[in-house]
């Protein structure tokens, strides 16, 4: 997939999502199921790894879960409940594999086991113990923070209060809280008030009871499979600690299984799909994990996902039916996202009436280079349809059947024009999106805006969420246009004669509330503020690596305007090159192109200062080109700076900590890493640095506090003597890194 097709379907997924979460928690009336929900945003982190540069939309992938529900006491977790990964086509368990093997450097004859168990539809739960006895449940939240349900827990039969055998005196016990089938069906059949829609939504609201004798007479059920803080090692295998949870007096999944290969991995998966019908509970796919607890210590973390475990979804899903229409959206950043309109179709088990179109190139037929996919064939209004689902929950148009299409039909023209504004709508060369030239004048971009700052990677507002948005958007008395409008929402309500507490949906208390929710989140860390400005090409993943480089608001700011100019000249040789890039040909060609560069450069030459901001800013480990401009680039349109000034006026950004929360030797250092690394791969060695505090930097200046030169290093280690950079070998990295 190009980069144009994925930033919408990251926007589509994030529009779900919202939903979902409205849903599950503001109104209690989920519509998805565990594997849907859960899918939903394990997909959005895929893409976002895959396409760092395009994570910038309102996508909670930074939270693993969704924000405590109120009436319950919150718990913050001491080890976040991390999500996973997926994989849906057998090629990627062996790419998994490999990428395991090529990040921790193992030969092809070392051994590497991985544990294959279902995936359980259900509720995420962690158990915390003390001397063996059971002490605070909580839920998986936001990741970070739970809900309290110690005592909703303590009803259920397969989680014991008290432990048997030696136990560490502290240990966390993670697991998913289901039904049965069985259960399920009963409980529908019974005098409860209400009918639930699956049996993942029935054990989510039975746990989530305020009153635990409710959830005493549901017949929930409980499987362990990971841990969080120990006091001790449970074992020195996934498997092992399984054994060892099973003796504590857990259920453990009897299905779990080890495997040497990725070949015995894919045959586990699809011996437990061959069973799903007859489980007797929901699952929606496996869970491979590296089996040696050493191995995981070593692979660690990305943002949100292990790095050694993944989840293999069963196939998609398929049904076909009538394309009614095409409407266009437009996104924050003004692009012209086209949604299908659908003949409503049930889609292994969800009514579908909407899917996702991609772009114009999709809707026509080819993809962005205009080589031909569906061997050519265009989709138009009329047109019969088949929609796929394969666990993201977002469908999608896989295919046409010409042989049903309308005799009338006419192929579908991409708007060249914004429908919200009528503002011109270009596409730039090399990009597949068409986007709205209108700017802040677009309602629909200053909305979606709105929308994005206060989701849940963002600000996360209990109680202004996209409905309530649109509402101030349009309202005349307590408007709400910009970000800073937001925390002036409560003296300005206090001034007006119409106040927020006499609109619909609003009383008294719903009003203090919301004014509350706002103000606590007037501190708000680095990294979140970041990715709420909604600029082109940041999202969570970049918001983070650039809170954990300048550390602060303050740093950032004044490094990125020192880099203003560089970042202008650096674009105009983009548009030179560009257009060099079409003209050359030959063996001269790339220094041709460079040539250009260099002319541009040396036309209108900028301060040493500014360059060395600049170099700085590219040279931040995963930021690039692309990513810097459009960052400086934001800061530096007047009316943009204006709004964001005015604020950070309002706000208290907070100052970013390492990536472990944990002050090392290396906390607030920037590392190069240059030759070659013969006892850790330059992957592990990045992510060591990181989870110890450090940044890690693509280029020596005299900002650099150490440099790690492997054989065969070059110019970095003879730049880091000239600037008189301390320089060590692999072995000392080892010791410092504490291997």
């Amino acid at each position: 997939m190009d980069p144009a097709a994925a930033a919408q379907e990251i926007e589509a997924l994030s529009a779900k999502l919202h939903q979902a979460n409205d849903d599950y928690h503001a109104k209690d009336a989920p519509k998805l199921s565990d594997a849907e929900y859960d899918a939903l945003k394990r997909r959005l982190a895929a893409f976002e790894a895959a396409f760092p540069d395009l994570a910038a939309e309102s996508s909670p992938t930074q939270q693993v879960g969704a924000a405590p529900a109120e009436g319950f006491g919150k718990v913050a977790h001491s080890q976040r409940m991390m999500s996973l990964a997926n994989a849906f086509e057998e090629g990627e368990i062996s790419d998994f594999v490999a990428r395991i093997r090529n990040f921790l450097n193992l030969p092809a004859d070392t051994q590497l086991n991985f544990t294959a168990e279902p995936k359980i539809d259900g509720l995420s739960l962690s158990l915390r113990y003390e001397d063996g006895q059971l002490v605070q449940a909580a839920t998986r939240g936001d990741g970070t923070v739970g809900e309290n349900v110690t005592a909703n827990a303590r009803t259920i039969d397969d989680i014991p209060q008290k432990l048997t055998g030696e136990v560490p005196a502290i240990v966390e016990i993670r697991g998913e809280v289901y039904m049965s089938h069985t259960d399920f069906a009963a409980l529908n059949a019974g005098d409860t008030g209400r009918t639930f829609a699956n049996p993942r939504n029935a054990a989510a609201g039975s746990l989530r009871q305020l009153d635990p004798s409710i959830t005493a007479a549901r017949p929930l059920k409980f499987f362990a499979y990971s841990w969080g803080e120990l006091s001790e090692p449970l074992a020195e295998t996934q498997m092992s600690a399984i054994e060892r949870m099973a003796a504590m007096g857990f259920s453990t999944n009897p299905l779990t299984r080890l495997c040497g290969t990725a070949a015995q991995m894919i045959a586990a998966w699809s011996a437990i799909e061959q069973q799903r019908a007859t489980l007797g509970y929901d699952i929606d796919g496996v869970v491979y994990k590296v089996d040696d607890l050493a191995y995981q210590e070593r692979l660690g973390f990305r943002s949100t996902t292990p790095r050694w475990a993944l989840a293999h979804k069963f196939p998609a899903e398929l049904a076909w039916t009538r394309l009614n229409g095409i409407d266009i959206q437009v996104g924050r950043t003004g692009a012209l996202s086209p949604v299908a309109r659908l003949e409503p179709v049930t889609v292994g088990g969800v009514v579908v009436s909407n899917a996702t179109l991609h772009n114009e190139d999709y809707i026509a037929g080819c993809d962005s280079s205009g080589a031909p996919i569906r061997e050519g064939r265009d989709i138009r209004a009329g047109d019969w349809v088949q929609v796929y689902r394969a666990g993201d929950v977002i469908p999608k148009i896989a295919d046409v059947d010409l042989s049903r299409r309308p005799d009338d039909s006419q192929p579908y023209v991409f708007p060249d024009q914004c429908p919200e504004c009528g503002s011109d709508a270009v596409r730039e060369p090399g990009d597949s999106v068409r986007r709205c030239t209108g700017g802040l004048i677009c309602p629909a971009q200053a909305v979606e805006k709105l929308k994005h700052f206060v989701s849940r990677a963002a600000f996360d507002i209990d109680g202004l969420g996209a409905k309530q948005i649109e509402m101030f958007f349009a309202d005349d008395q307590l408007p709400i246009r910009e970000p800073s409008e937001i925390f002036t929402l409560a003296t300005r309500d206090a001034d007006n004669v119409s106040k927020l507490k006499n609109r619909d949906g609003f009383g008294d208390k719903s009003a203090q509330k919301l004014f509350d929710a706002i103000e606590e989140r007037r501190k708000i860390p680095l990294s979140r503020l970041i990715f709420a400005l909604g600029i082109r090409h940041v999202g969570e993943v970049a918001a983070t690596t650039l809170a954990r480089h300048f550390g602060s608001w303050d740093a950032m700011i004044a490094a990125l305007d020192a880099a203003a100019p560089a970042a202008q000249r650096h674009l105009q040789a983009e548009e030179a090159v560009t257009q060099e890039r079409a003209d050359a040909a030959g063996q001269g060609r790339r220094a041709r192109i460079k040539e250009t560069s260099d002319q541009v450069w040396a036309s209108d030459p900028v301060s040493d200062a500014a360059r060395a901001a600049w170099d700085d800013l590219v040279s931040i480990d995963g930021i690039g080109d692309v990513l810097a401009g459009s960052l400086v680039t934001a800061f530096n349109q007047p009316r943009e700076r204006a709004g964001i000034d005015r604020l950070i006026a309002q706000i208290e950004p907070q100052e970013a900590s390492a990536a472990s929360g944990a002050t090392t030797e290396l906390t607030g250092k920037t590392l190069v890493f240059t030759g070659t690394l013969e006892k850790m791969t330059r992957a592990e060695a990045k992510a060591r640095a990181e989870a110890m505090g450090a940044k890690v930097s693509g280029s020596v200046s005299a900002k650099t506090d150490l440099v790690i030169a492997g054989p065969g290093a070059g110019s970095k280690a003879k730049k880091a003597q000239d600037l008189g950079v301390a320089i060590v070998d692999e072995d000392e990295w080892l010791r410092i890194a504490g291997r």
